[in-house]
């Protein structure tokens, strides 16, 4: 009996926080770390994986991207030869009936060589009539008339080149063709262009990265329409096999290798990047290994730091549990320093994070109270200030009607405009009606351009051309007004003459208005808008001209909040602008659903 009251007198002692604490972490961070362990594996394996053939992916699309941009330049290489005054001219007398003597045809090579210049890849090119006679080169071999087969495709191209494939008499080059239409006979067909690259200019691993054959990770294989390799790392029968299989792996030999397809539009061939399987999955028995380490290191580190951590916390958790308990009761008091011997710098550091809130929060109450009493005051204030506008449109209402009674309506049309362009600044600035209409807009536009008329006279025309539909979208209030200001300033007054100003409201997009503002000044070069646009931007660059950028500055930054960025659009202000034609600065606006489709 005594032995069993001892043993659960043990017990009761053992269920203690510490070692529950210390139990429970232990068996928890065990049992974590193995399954976070088998998962961290088996994830990251895949993650490798996926990242290998991800970055074979992009490796493909981007040699895709130089592949299309070596056609391109070859594509406008010969559109300048197709062109050229001198082969329409030769190819027109061809046409009608007159045969080239061996002069005119001589001049040819003169012209072949001044562009093929400008290519590495052209090895050579074949001038014929619409007939299938060649022109260029001067010999008359009948071996190297153009096929029927390659004759159907450039006219299936219409005039665009053909790519056919390699060469059959030239296994080392890539043959190409385009039909040359008259251009004075009314594009009619008047002849063939033949052309033979080099198989070499298709070559696009980067010679910076140039590895023997058992460091390499990465193959190409570049082939045409008909499965013919043109370029490949790896050997022909090799290649062969890489087309005639399909899937994200292929077979080489013993080795399988991740294979990457992309099409060319162009041309219809197809790339294929290849990367040994292998090579994609290296680490993972390091990864391995050092999962197994980091779980026993981690479950041995987290034994002590449990043991030491629950023996240092229990009793200072305890006083702290108190100490807030009569902060609840007695109000907001600072808690006592803690004396305890097993004090931790996370505990000293809760205790007194604790104290600097109560501090804080006895300031917050002090601040608000003095905040009710300046709001008041401010109230007081802003109702006092509401008397000087009032009495200010009193008085322009006064000058409006005297000028009537004198005959002066100008003047009084211009009073009228005057205040109806204060009402609407200084209810901006009082913060009311952020949100307007496009027609309200637009009417403070017109009001500050009949002011700008008084002053300029005969110098200042405007127009304004705004679809109906769109004058009742919403649009930021005083939005449009500083880019008609800018326009004046740096366009119709930088003029000797009389200028113009144009707004212009239109919609191209679902649900997008586009606001432009035109004027018919001196322009920008380019060095002066790329300054401008940068003081736009930061705000904080020096003006090109004098109170350019602030205004446009601020229309940028309302414009960037108000309708941020998107993939479908980018926000903000655009500037078009060139010596002597004038600026033009547009922005787009956001049309509801609602309100439907404009165009």
């Amino acid at each position: 009996m005594i032995k069993w009251a001892e043993r659960l007198v043990n017990l009761r002692r053992m269920n203690t926080l510490r070692n529950q604490i210390f139990a429970g972490f232990t068996l928890t961070m065990i049992l974590v770390l193995t399954f976070a362990g088998a998962f961290i594996y088996g994830e990251v394996s895949v993650l490798l994986r996926q990242s290998a053939e991800k970055h074979t992916e992009q490796t493909a699309i981007q040699a895709n991207g130089r592949l299309a941009e070596l056609l391109r330049q070859i594509d406008s290489l010969t559109t300048q030869i197709v062109t050229d005054a001198y082969v329409q001219g030769l190819l027109l007398k061809e046409a009608q009936g007159m045969a080239s003597n061996f002069n005119e045809r001589q001049s040819l090579l003169r012209i072949a060589n001044n562009y093929m210049v400008y290519s590495s890849g052209i090895s050579s090119l074949e001038l014929y009539t619409i007939d299938n006679r060649r022109l260029f080169p001067l010999d008359d071999r009948m071996a190297n008339r153009i096929s029927g087969d390659a004759i159907e495709a450039a006219d299936e191209k219409r005039g665009r080149i053909a790519w056919i494939g390699l060469d059959p008499r030239a296994p080392n080059s890539v043959l190409a063709i385009r039909r040359i239409h008259l251009i004075d006979q009314s594009y009619l067909p008047g002849g063939y262009l033949v052309i033979h690259v080099n198989r070499d200019y298709f070559d696009m691993n980067d010679p910076d990265k140039e590895d023997s054959p058992s460091e390499r990770r990465e193959f190409m294989l570049l082939s045409d329409q008909n499965g013919n390799p043109i370029v490949s790392d790896i050997d022909a029968e090799a290649a062969q096999s890489v087309l005639a299989q399909t899937g994200s792996t292929v077979m080489i030999g013993q080795e399988r290798m991740l294979a990457v397809r992309q099409h060319s539009d162009l041309t219809g061939w197809k790339l294929v990047l290849l990367m040994p399987v292998e090579a994609a999955t290296e680490g993972i028995s390091v990864l391995r290994t050092a999962i197994y380490i980091s779980i026993g290191i981690a479950a041995l580190a987290f034994l002590l730091l449990t043991l030491l951590l629950s023996t240092m916390i229990t009793r200072p958790i305890l006083r702290l549990m108190r100490s807030m308990r009569g902060a609840r009761f007695g109000g907001l008091k600072q808690l006592p320093a803690s004396r305890s011997r097993f004090r931790t710098l996370e505990l000293s550091e809760l205790n007194n994070t604790y104290n600097q809130m109560v501090s804080h929060m006895n300031e917050l109450i002090q601040v608000v109270y003095e905040k009710e009493i300046t709001q008041s005051r401010t109230e007081l204030k802003a109702l006092q200030a509401q008397i000087n506008p009032h009495f200010l449109f009193n008085t322009l209402e006064a000058f409006y009607w005297s000028l009537e009674e004198k005959g002066e309506s100008e003047l009084a049309r211009t009073i009228v405009a005057m205040s109806g362009l204060f009402r609407y600044v200084i209810g901006s600035a009082t913060g009311s009606d952020e949100w307007v209409t496009v027609r309200d807009e637009l009417d403070h536009a017109q009001r500050y351009l009949q002011i700008m008329k008084m002053r300029l006279g005969d110098r200042l025309h405007w127009h304004i051309d705004a679809n109906e539909e769109l004058l009742r979208v919403p649009i930021p209030k005083l939005i449009i007004q500083p880019l008609v200001e800018n326009a004046i300033l740096h366009g119709v007054e930088s003029r000797l003459g009389p200028g113009s100003v144009t707004i212009r409201v239109f919609s191209a997009r679902l649900h997008r208005a586009t606001v432009a503002v035109l004027d018919d000044g001196p322009g920008m070069d380019a060095g002066t808008l790329a300054g401008l646009i940068r003081s736009i931007e930061d705000g904080t660059a020096p003006a090109p001209k004098k109170g350019a950028g602030v205004a446009m500055s601020n229309v940028q930054r309302r414009l960037r909040l108000y309708y941020p960025d998107s993939a479908e659009h980018s926000s903000g202000l655009r500037i078009e602008s060139e010596p002597g034609s004038g600026t033009t600065v547009r922005f787009d606006i956001t049309i509801p659903p609602e309100r439907g489709e404009f165009s």
